[in-house]
């Protein structure tokens, strides 16, 4: 088998992580986590991480490596995939990315507007102004300085708009120019797709939810939120962790809380569906699709999907 790369993509609840390690092993593989929320260590049953004998299986990489307190941008997650991929292939195993988010997939695959890094002084000058003034003044001088993204943004976007103006502060070009840039070509891949249909998809996506709740999510929610962190974070804002938090402070009943958390992951799921149908699989002549599903992937179905890639090779 080649030593290029595979990505395995699909929603949440689709078994595609159950697939790529399946892959992994038949293959000689390993997986390379493509999912925003999974690499942050406070939310390992919330965002369904790959469990001790999965990890035990075969090698897994950027699974909980960020802190919580941090967020994870898709440019910093794809400089992390890439020396994980360079590492796989140097050993002569066959790197597996697997995910369901649009955007680090994209920034992988499609390639990244070459942004400079952003100082640290410049970082922490936003975030002492949406401390000490508000969100608001921030976002008023950012329209100041760059009035196409100003515009662009929810005036609630913490992340975004901290974001475009860092960049407008420290390169003096809006975040829009460097988007419009031309962003070098990523990598060759093949996609292997999971598409179930949707009756099935909502149904694991429900069934989950009792299932983490039973594993210890309400736990993990009330260790995440002792932490007393910004709320806007995105593993502040995971799916099931508003939910179940709000239920922590008396505001909802648990079955209420899983309830609003099993609509969210539907929507969610339902959002990633039209992502890989319009974005991926709409493009022939830029995405080699090497294997599609139409059902949550089983075990059963693990020689077959094997045998369909080993033959487009």
């Amino acid at each position: 088998m080649p030593r290029d790369l595979l990505v395995v993509a699909g929603p949440t609840a689709s078994g595609k992580s159950a697939l790529a390690a399946d892959l992994a092993e038949e293959l000689g593989g390993v997986v390379i986590n493509a999912d925003s929320m999974q690499v942050y260590r406070d939310l390992a049953i919330l965002t369904a991480r790959p469990d001790a004998a999965a990890l035990a299986r075969v090698p897994h990489r950027l699974y909980g490596v960020i802190d919580g307190a941090e967020a994870c941008s898709a440019a910093r997650w794809r400089d992390l995939a890439q020396v994980e991929i360079a590492k796989a292939q140097a050993a002569g195993l066959l790197p597996i990315v697997v995910g369901g988010t649009g955007l680090y997939l994209r920034a992988l695959t499609g390639g990244l507007a070459p942004v400079p890094a952003i100082p640290s002084e410049i970082r922490a000058e936003a975030l002492a102004m949406v401390e000490t003034q508000g969100l608001a003044a921030l976002r008023a001088d950012l329209a100041r300085r760059d009035p196409e993204m100003a515009g662009r943004l929810r005036p609630s976007d913490r992340q975004r708009l901290i974001r475009a103006w860092e960049v407008v502060v420290a390169t003096g070009r809006s975040l829009a120019q460097w988007q419009a840039d031309p962003a070098p070509p990523g990598p060759a891949a093949r996609w292997v797709i999971v598409l179930p249909e949707r009756a099935g998809l909502y149904a694991a996506c429900n069934a989950r939810l009792h299932a983490m709740v039973a594993a210890g999510a309400l736990e993990e929610v009330r260790r995440l939120a002792a932490r007393g962190l910004d709320p806007d974070l995105p593993a502040m804002k995971a799916l099931g962790v508003p939910d179940l938090a709000a239920h922590l402070r008396g505001e909802v009943t648990l079955e209420a809380a899983i309830a609003a958390a099993q609509q969210a992951t539907r929507r969610y799921a339902k959002r990633q569906t039209t992502w890989l149908r319009t974005q991926v699989m709409a493009d022939p002549r830029r995405v080699h699709i090497a294997a599609m599903l139409d059902t949550q992937y089983l075990e059963s179905h693990r020689q077959r999907t094997v045998k369909i890639i080993r033959a487009r090779r």
